[in-house]
C-alpha cells in the first residue's frame, strides 16, 4: 500500500490512512526528510537493528552464518510487513518492537528462530533504529541549510553596502544595511549546521538492564559483550557506545536540542522576511508566494510563514526530550516513550524549515529604494546618535543630549526634518556646519562598520561537511 493508498470506507467504519501523510504539517510535507521519517522508515530502521545484531553476534561467531543470512533476507524490505497491524499489537506490549519480533520469527525458517532479537531488549531496537533514522535524516537536513547559507552569502555580499534603517523594539533606531542582516541569516545557519555535525549518534546495546549479562550467557563469553556492542554500532554505522544509555539520555538529549536550535535559528530570517515583507514596509519580498482562498489580490509569505511556524513548535518539543533525562531505575516507564513521537517531529520540522529557508533565500527580491525610502521617512532621526557626538564636542554632553531631546521630540510632533530643527534652536544657531550635519544624516554615511563586518563575516568560510555519526570513533576503555 502506497502513502496515498488507503482501504475504501464502508457505513460506520471510515477508511483508516496507514500512516500521517502531514495534512496537518505542511512544512514538512514532500520534503526529503519526510520520506526517511514515515513509518515504514521507522520499520525499516527497526529490522535494519535486528539485522544488524545478528550479524555482529554471527561476525564473533555468536550465531551461525546461515541464521544471519536468513534473518537478514527476512529484514530486508519493510513492506513486507503491515506497520498499522503492528501499531495496533503494540498496545499489548506498549512499544511495536514486540510484535516486530514476532513477525520476524515467523518470517524465518526454524532453524534461525532462535537467533531473531537474541540477547536484545525493545528498547536496543527502538534507540537504535531512532539513532539510524536520525544519521539518515541529519545530512538531508545539513544540505538545504548549506544552500541557504550560500544564497544569504550572495545576498550579504550584493548588499553589503545597501543602507536600510535597523529597528529596535519595533522602532527606527540607526541605519545599518541588508547586507549585514543577510550576513547574520547566514552565520544561523552554518551555527546549525555546526551543531548538527557536532550531535553523536550511538548504538544501543544492553539487554534487560544495561548489564549485558544474556548476551554474554548465550555467547558463553565472559566479557564479550563491549564487543558486541562495538561489532553491532558498526554493523549500523553508527557510534559505539561506551556505556549502555537506556536511562542516560543524552544522545536524544542532545539531538533533540540540536534540532530545535535549527529549527528555531531559522525562524529568524523567517521572522524578518514577514516584517519586512509587510505592504506598508515592502522591503523584502518572497519570490515564490501563496495566494489567498478569499482575496485574489494577496501574494502571501507562505515559506515564511511555514518556517515559522516550525519554529514555535520546536522548543517545546525539546522540553520533552530535555525532560526524559530525568529517567529513573535502569529503564524508566513512559519517559522513553514519549521520546519516539516527539524526536520524530523535530527531524521533520527541522527538515521543512530548512528546506524551505533554502528555497526563501534562493529566490528572496530585495527592495533597495523601498529600504532607502523608510530610512528617509524619519528624516534624520536614526542619525541622532552620530549627531549626538558632533554636538557633543560644540557644545558639550549635557547641553548637546537636551538640545537632541528637544529637536527630536519637535521634528516627530511637526514632521519636520531633524536638522533643520537643530539648525533653527538658539542654542545651536550659528555654532554648527550645517554641511556637516546634513553628511552625517546621509544613510550612506551612517551605518557604521556594517560593511567591514560583512566582510568580515563572508571571509569565514562555511564549514567543511562532515559525517553526522561515525562508527569508527575511538571508544574510551573504562579503568
Amino acid at each position: 500500500m502506497t502513502s496515498t493508498e488507503h482501504p475504501a470506507a464502508s457505513p460506520g467504519h471510515p477508511a483508516e490512512v496507514p500512516y500521517d501523510v502531514g495534512l496537518l504539517s505542511p512544512v514538512r510535507a514532500g520534503t526529503d526528510v519526510e520520506a526517511v521519517t514515515d513509518d515504514r522508515a521507522f520499520l525499516q530502521a527497526m529490522l535494519d537493528a535486528e539485522a544488524a545484531l545478528v550479524r555482529a553476534q554471527a561476525r564473533l561467531g555468536q550465531a551461525p552464518a546461515e541464521a544471519a543470512a536468513a534473518i537478514c533476507a527476512a529484514a530486508v524490505r519493510a513492506d513486507r510487513y503491515d506497520p498499522r497491524a503492528l501499531a495496533l499489537r503494540a498496545r499489548d506490549g506498549g512499544n511495536p518492537v514486540i510484535p516486530l519480533v514476532a513477525e520476524l520469527t515467523a518470517a524465518v525458517p526454524e532453524s534461525a528462530a532462535a537467533y531473531v532479537h537474541r540477547g536484545a531488549t525493545s528498547q536496543d531496537i527502538m534507540d537504535s533504529a531512532a539513532m539510524l533514522v536520525a544519521a539518515r535524516a541529519l545530512p538531508l537536513i545539513a544540505a538545504p541549510l548549506r544552500r541557504a547559507a550560500t544564497a544569504f552569502s550572495r545576498l550579504a555580499a550584493d548588499h553589503r553596502a545597501t543602507p536600510m534603517v535597523g529597528r529596535t523594539l519595533g522602532r527606527h533606531a540607526v541605519p545599518t544595511t541588508f547586507g549585514l542582516k543577510a550576513a547574520g541569516w547566514r552565520a544561523l545557519a552554518l551555527d546549525a549546521v555546526d551543531r548538527l555535525a557536532a550531535v553523536r549518534l550511538p548504538a544501543q546495546l544492553g539487554g534487560a538492564a544495561g548489564t549485558l549479562a544474556a548476551f554474554e550467557q548465550l555467547a558463553g563469553a565472559p566479557g564479550s559483550g563491549p564487543a558486541l556492542a562495538e561489532a553491532y554500532a558498526s554493523e549500523l554505522g553508527l557510534a559505539a557506545p561506551v556505556l549502555p544509555w537506556h536511562a542516560l539520555r543524552t544522545p536524544v538529549a542532545d539531538l533533540g536540542t540540536a534540532l530545535a536550535f535549527t529549527t528555531a535559528a531559522l525562524g529568524k530570517p523567517a521572522a524578518d522576511v514577514l516584517l519586512l515583507g509587510r505592504t506598508e514596509t515592502g522591503e523584502l519580498d518572497e519570490g515564490e508566494g501563496g495566494g489567498s482562498s478569499a482575496m485574489p489580490h494577496k501574494h502571501n509569505p507562505v515559506r515564511a510563514t511555514l518556517i515559522t511556524a516550525a519554529a514555535r513548535q520546536a522548543p517545546a518539543l525539546a522540553a520533552v526530550l530535555l525532560g526524559s533525562l530525568t529517567a529513573e531505575d535502569e529503564r524508566p516507564a513512559g519517559a522513553w516513550h514519549a521520546e519516539w513521537q516527539t524526536l520524530r517531529e523535530l527531524l521533520r520540522l527541522a527538515g521543512g524549515a530548512a528546506h524551505h529557508t533554502a528555497a526563501l533565500a534562493e529566490n528572496l527580491r530585495v527592495h533597495p529604494d523601498r529600504m532607502r525610502d523608510n530610512l528617509l521617512r524619519t528624516r534624520g532621526l536614526p542619525a541622532s546618535e552620530l549627531l549626538a557626538g558632533e554636538l557633543s564636542a560644540l557644545l558639550g554632553r549635557a547641553p548637546s543630549r537636551a538640545l537632541l531631546d528637544r529637536a527630536a521630540r519637535r521634528a516627530v510632533a511637526e514632521n519636520l526634518d531633524l536638522v533643520d530643527v537643530i539648525l533653527a534652536d538658539p542654542e545651536a544657531k550659528g555654532r554648527c556646519d550645517e554641511a556637516r550635519l546634513r553628511a552625517l544624516t546621509d544613510p550612506a554615511n551612517a551605518t557604521g562598520c556594517a560593511r567591514l563586518l560583512v566582510d568580515r563575516a563572508l571571509a569565514t568560510p562555511a564549514r567543511p561537511a562532515r559525517p553526522p555519526h561515525r562508527h569508527d570513533e575511538e571508544t574510551p576503555t573504562p579503568p
